[in-house]
């Protein structure tokens, strides 16, 4: 039998583990920031060009991105391509975006529920902060895109299952050019905005109280007038 000699493991190899463990374990989320490279370098206790060499490793693995000027941001476990081929398809064919809800309904009803038997106190908080942002946005009728994106996000972080996370982020990556204009085409009126925030809100209640039953229920309910939405605006798009 003949062994191999043992080489010591480089110090941006060993960086580069700890970081990716612990995006794995779901410390990071997808569009979350590292620190900046001076900042992890002393954490780390090395030099800057041990974690710029570490970065660049996981940025071939696809698990992070730099940014000239904007840092460098955690992807997607599950899409990793520089262009991702589902947020294509939806932009070629608009109705594919209403297979991308119905997949909602079913993923979206069990994250509620499991945000519900699992929000911590600061989960619980984020999301109080995007129904108030919600709130204030009543008045004078302002869109709330955005808020609704990240309430939706921030209940599958609430989880505290790294999957449910990214397959999230990665359908919101998709969708994101669809959503905006739904939101600007269809959600118009005061009474839709009212009851878009009314049915953020009761969401929220329910994973607060952790009612996940009701939480899932709400969640369908929110999700299927969603789905009525869209489908018309594609409808009107193609006739």
């Amino acid at each position: 039998m003949k062994f191999q000699p043992i080489k010591p493991k480089k110090v941006s190899s060993q960086i580069a583990d700890q970081i990716r463990s612990s995006i794995l374990a779901g410390e990071f989320a997808p569009g979350d920031k590292l620190p900046p490279e001076r900042e992890l370098a002393e954490m780390f206790g090395v030099s800057r060009p041990s974690v710029r060499e570490a970065l660049n490793i996981l940025a071939a693995a696809g698990l992070l991105m730099s940014y000239q000027g904007g840092g460098t941001v955690v992807m997607s476990l599950v899409e990793t391509a520089a262009v991702n081929p589902l947020t294509e398809l939806i932009r070629l064919e608009q109705e594919r975006a209403l297979d991308v809800i119905e997949v909602r309904k079913g993923m979206e009803s069990w994250t509620a529920y499991y945000a519900a038997e699992r929000a911590l106190p600061e989960d619980l908080r984020r999301l109080e902060e995007i129904v108030d942002g919600m709130r204030r946005n009543l008045d004078g009728l302002k869109q709330s895109e955005d808020l609704d994106a990240n309430f939706h996000i921030v209940i599958a972080r609430a989880t505290h299952n790294f999957v449910w996370l990214h397959l999230m982020q990665s359908l919101f990556d998709a969708m994101k050019e669809f959503q905006l204009s739904v939101w600007r085409a269809v959600y118009l009126t005061r009474e839709d905005h009212h009851l878009l925030f009314h049915h953020h809100s009761r969401i929220f209640d329910c994973i607060k109280e952790k009612d996940a039953a009701g939480a899932r229920e709400a969640m369908i309910e929110h999700l299927t007038f969603a789905e009525q939405r869209s489908t018309a605006y594609v409808t009107r798009l193609q006739s």
